[in-house]
């Protein structure tokens, strides 16, 4: 079997250049897969992007992603006639849309899509997340069928987070492509 490709798919207002996905995407050459709109982000735009991406290439794809990307994948793995061609996926940071507090150019991801995903993924999860509580973050990874990995109190694991390349989710993916 070949080496699966990696996606990253970022969150709102896609990954800075600190951020971790856009560091691993020059240490690593991982592919970020870019959407038509970062700051007004649509569910169904998204989700044909992200089939448009997998298509173009028959090589197997992981799946990385952080905050809103982890509902992406939770919402493409729903509808989509595709997803044999993922082979897992890494879950950073996925948010709770269905707060009170979300600013509206939000809504449209709700609800939260639940389903349990037909391949195998890992949700990493930080106690002090600013967008959504740990334990209805545990729950939403549980309803996927997700291994939970705490990360401790590293707010939204981003760039502010300080995980620089971080060492420990590249781990965490190659032990989900193992």
């Amino acid at each position: 079997m070949k080496t699966p490709r990696v996606l990253l798919l970022p969150g709102w207002q896609d990954s800075g250049p600190e951020h971790w996905q856009t560091r691993w995407e020059r240490l690593h050459g991982d592919q970020r897969v870019q959407q038509h709109d970062w700051d007004w982000p649509r569910r169904g735009d998204w989700m044909a992007r992200l089939d448009e991406v997998l298509l173009q290439d028959d090589v197997p794809a992981v799946l990385v992603a952080h905050s809103l990307g982890c509902q992406l994948v939770a919402s493409w793995a729903e509808h989509s006639q595709h997803t044999a061609r993922v082979t897992g996926a890494l879950l950073v940071a996925p948010p709770d849309t269905e707060r009170e507090d979300m600013p509206p150019q939000l809504h449209n991801w709700r609800p939260i899509r639940r389903q349990r995903l037909p391949f195998p993924s890992i949700t990493v999860i930080s106690s002090d997340d600013p967008f959504g509580a740990a334990e209805r973050i545990t729950q939403m990874a549980a309803d996927w069928g997700s291994s939970v990995v705490m990360a401790g109190p590293r707010g939204h694991l981003n760039a502010d987070s300080g995980l620089g390349d971080w060492p420990e989710g590249r781990e965490l993916l190659r032990s989900l492509s193992a």
